[in-house]
């Protein structure tokens, strides 16, 4: 009991003391009461139902077809990136197999009401469900003890639970004492097991669990998601800020929610949180200015890209960081000219933007920009000064950017265009520069000497209407195994001009589609989309081929004079058809009559 002279503003703990029985510290209870009614929201928000988990649509409807019909493995692998629920599956699991009600008395996926142990297993405190970390069990002894509890029969549940989490950290000892006990199983035990490496997971181990890939979670869906959670709150975020944080989280709803979480502090009680204070807590760079600075780079504007670069980081942007979003948006570039922009996750005039840098260029550019990128990228991060690693970046960005490749090249000196000498060139906007002719490579020398060389290379390019047009060429250029393999394993779906769609006949080599787009851009000197589909498609030149034999065959089986003469020598048979050619008639004799002959 608390002294009369106590202030009223704090308590007494009655469950603590000290060893002589005095009692213990008094606790604030002002200070203690707001940091401990406070959940964070990955925690506030985790999926009660299995209906409720995000991306997963395929896993639920494998279990729930599973559960539908009583195959129920005795063991479950989850695998997948962080944060993309496999704990949260795992506990939804261990409910599932227990579930029981007044109504209900088997395992079901159905959670959308409490049974008698959900709460126990939520809270982690049924004695038939057990949680276990791998990382705190990697010796075989530890492993053995625990095993030997699998032979006893659940206290309350319907089955024994074994949840074991990132349990790739297991020993091979332990694996191999596990082993057994995944073999041959009591009917009463089901284990789940979760990881994130799944290749450290030995093979005995991954054939004896049904397996689980959990899928990162597109960044729409992470969208949705927040925008439920951010109205919960009663705060408002800007849309571009969550989908910032969703790209940020890449595919994990908890690290997503996490930086929620950490984004709504950033505005006062009532206020907008903005995507600058988003972008400015993630450290990232305002993505409309690197946007911009690909811009720059592609017009070969090296001096405003380094003098945009230097703002950026001024600001605090990590020169690395500067150096995906230009990949990121050399990858944007390249799909919005394939596809469209429709396709860009992102603000709808940024999405324009990068559609016109793809319409601009062709995609033989934003290829050799994007392998540009990619080796920048690595030395940024291995420079000493990554920031002057950057500049050194994008001057040579902008200096390549607008140089033609070999292959335009080859076009401009069959054409009689002149190549630079030496020295920058000046860009299309005048504000960058080119390279000379020696930097595009001994390629384009090599080349132009084969031209002088091969007559057949000074020809105009071929213009292909259709696809018997292509089977022409490739057998004017007389590729006899490109020629067999086209008309043998190529069934035409769609043609036109630079694509096509095939599928694939049986036995078609695995490399065909690669073969025929390199023969096709070298003849007609024109980038090709060459596409296998699954089915659809006509027949082949090959089996137009036999089919038409095949008929001109049933039609001479059924003509009568061949029938007489079948009849008249039994035993006899068409070996093969064959057409010959008709001599011209001569003045002074009738013409023989062929059709007898065949």
């Amino acid at each position: 009991m608390a002294d009369e002279d106590e202030p009223e503003t704090v308590e007494r703990d009655p469950d603590t003391s000290d060893m002589f029985g005095a009692p213990a510290a008094p606790k604030p209870v002002a200070a203690a009461e707001p940091s401990a009614a406070y959940t964070v929201i990955a925690r506030k928000y985790r999926p009660r139902t299995f209906e409720d988990l995000f991306g997963q649509e395929a896993m639920v409807r494998t279990l729930r077809n599973a559960f539908a019909t009583g195959r129920i493995a005795h063991a479950f692998m989850l695998t997948g990136v962080r944060g993309v629920g496999k704990t949260t599956t795992a506990r939804l699991l261990a409910r599932a197999l227990n579930y029981e009600s007044d109504t209900i008395h088997e395992p079901t996926l159905d959670l959308s009401v409490d049974g008698r142990h959900c709460k126990a297993i939520i809270e982690g405190r049924h004695m038939d469900v057990l949680e276990l970390d791998a990382a705190s069990r990697t010796k075989v002894d530890e492993m053995r003890e625990l095993l030997d509890g699998v032979r006893y029969a659940p206290v309350e549940a319907r089955y024994k639970v074994y949840v074991i989490d990132e349990v790739h950290m297991l020993s091979t000892a332990a694996f191999n004492a596990l082993l057994k006990t995944l073999e041959e199983p009591p009917p009463h035990a089901k284990f789940i097991f979760a990881t994130t490496e799944i290749r450290k997971v030995p093979v005995t181990i991954l054939s004896r669990c049904q397996r689980f890939d959990l899928r990162r979670v597109e960044p729409e869906v992470i969208v949705k998601n927040l925008e439920m959670i951010a109205e919960n709150e009663g705060s408002r975020v800007e849309a571009e800020g969550l989908l910032l944080i969703a790209r940020a989280a890449e595919g994990s709803v908890r690290d997503a929610q996490s930086m929620l979480d950490q984004a709504i502090v950033q505005a006062e009680a009532g206020q907008t949180v903005t995507a600058a204070s988003i972008r400015d807590m993630l450290g990232l760079a305002d993505r409309a200015q690197t946007i911009t600075l690909f811009e720059q780079a592609m017009r070969g504007e090296a001096g405003p890209a380094i003098e945009t670069f230097r703002t950026l980081y001024g600001f605090g942007a990590d020169p690395g960081q500067v150096m995906l979003d230009l990949l990121d948006h050399a990858h944007g570039a390249a799909v919005a000219k394939a596809i469209g922009p429709q396709a860009l996750i992102m603000p709808k005039e940024q999405a324009g933007r990068l559609a016109a840098i793809g319409a601009a260029v062709s995609a033989g550019i934003l290829s050799r920009v994007w392998q540009m990128l990619l080796r920048s990228h690595d030395e940024v991060r291995r420079a000493p000064d990554a920031a002057a690693a950057c500049d050194m970046a994008l001057i040579r960005l902008a200096y390549a950017a607008d140089l033609p490749g070999p292959e335009e090249a080859l076009k401009r000196l069959q054409s009689g265009e002149s190549l630079p000498s030496g020295g920058p060139a000046p860009a299309p906007s005048g504000g960058g520069g080119g390279m000379s002719a020696a930097g595009i490579g001994g390629s384009v020398n090599a080349q132009a000497r084969m031209v002088a060389r091969d007559p057949e290379a000074n020809e105009p390019a071929p213009t292909l209407q259709s696809f018997a047009d292509v089977i022409a060429l490739i057998e004017r250029k007389r590729d006899i195994a490109l020629r067999l393999d086209v008309e043998r394993y190529v069934r035409p779906i769609s043609f036109r001009p630079g694509a096509l769609e095939y599928e694939p006949a049986p036995g078609a080599p695995v490399n065909l589609a690669q073969r025929l787009v390199g023969r096709l851009k070298e003849w007609t000197g024109q980038p090709w989309l060459i596409a296998a589909q699954g089915g659809g498609g006509a027949e082949s030149a090959w089996e137009r081929q036999k089919r038409e034999e095949r008929e001109v065959r049933v039609q001479i089986e059924a003509d009568p004079f061949i029938v007489a003469v079948m009849e008249a020598f039994p035993g006899a048979e068409i070996v093969s058809v064959r057409n010959l050619p008709v001599p011209e008639a001569s003045p002074m004799t009738d013409a023989p009559d062929e059709d007898e002959d065949e």
